[in-house]
């Protein structure tokens, strides 16, 4: 898994959009993506009737709207690993993640493709810059969430693993997922990215501004997914352990090539 940079490399991508029970908000943000003029695939994650219905009617009404429904809710890393592999599988060389929640500066969209262009074997991911919407028992949360994954890394090469909003190489990702555990909830976000890093996979990190949803609605079980997160965090740690000699001996070697320029 080569991270070299390339310039001005032809992309062939599209945007991913997992959705559950965010009817009000999903419209609004395809609507503004529509200027990216890129194919959206949207992933119906088990959702009610009134937002299946919604969704529907956006793929039947724009021509660039495709819609996958899954059968039951998968939680949010499920819904994106099934769209990825669909994009793949499509013949799309790059997805970009965005949460259907209207959180995330859809502006910013050209400014992650291009960094694909020019990191085409990278994970382009967001580095939130919030607003004075977020919650700030989950705003402050999420620092040790990053402690955990550095260590857990080994690496300060991710600037904050929880961001949805992400520009994904799909063929070596898909390859990724589909070889390795990866949480199928709000702990995917976080534990692909480590698992990119120990298969050298460069990060390229975007900063992006992020609201709190336009619909209020946010899907985050504070039991469920903390424990959740809690466990991927263990098993990292056990994970990094097992890898450690050779992480560190990676480390070794970027050091002695950086010194002698």
């Amino acid at each position: 898994m080569n991270g070299a940079s390339q310039n001005h490399v032809p992309l062939r991508p599209c945007i991913v959009i997992p959705v559950y029970n965010h009817e009000d908000a999903v419209g609004i943000i395809v609507q503004r993506l529509e200027s990216s003029g890129l194919p959206v695939i949207l992933v119906n994650d088990g959702s009610s009737p009134a937002c299946r219905q919604v969704l529907e009617q956006l793929a039947d009404d724009k021509s660039n709207v495709e819609l996958l429904t899954l059968p039951d809710n998968r939680g949010k890393g499920g819904a994106v690993k099934a769209g990825l592999r669909l994009a793949l599988q499509q013949g799309f060389s790059h997805g970009l993640q965005i949460d259907a929640d209207g959180q995330h500066d859809t502006g910013d969209v050209e400014r992650f493709i291009d960094q694909g262009r020019q990191h085409p074997n990278a994970i382009v991911c967001g580095c939130p810059i919030y607003d004075d919407s977020v919650p700030r028992l989950r705003y402050y949360a999420r620092y040790l969430t990053h402690v955990w994954i550095w260590i857990n890394s080994l690496s300060l090469a991710i600037k904050d693993s929880m961001c949805g909003f992400r520009l994904y190489p799909l063929e070596a990702v898909v390859e990724l997922i589909d070889q390795e555990h990866t949480g199928d909830r709000m702990d995917f976000d976080p534990e692909i990215m480590v698992r990119w890093v120990w298969r050298k996979g460069q990060v390229i990190n975007v900063p992006t501004a992020v609201s709190y949803p336009i619909d209020g609605v946010s899907h985050f079980a504070p039991w469920r997914d903390n424990a959740l997160i809690s466990r991927m965090h263990a098993n990292l740690f056990f994970g990094m352990l097992v890898r450690l000699p050779r992480l560190l001996w990676r480390k070794h070697r970027s050091s002695q090539e950086c010194a002698h320029g």
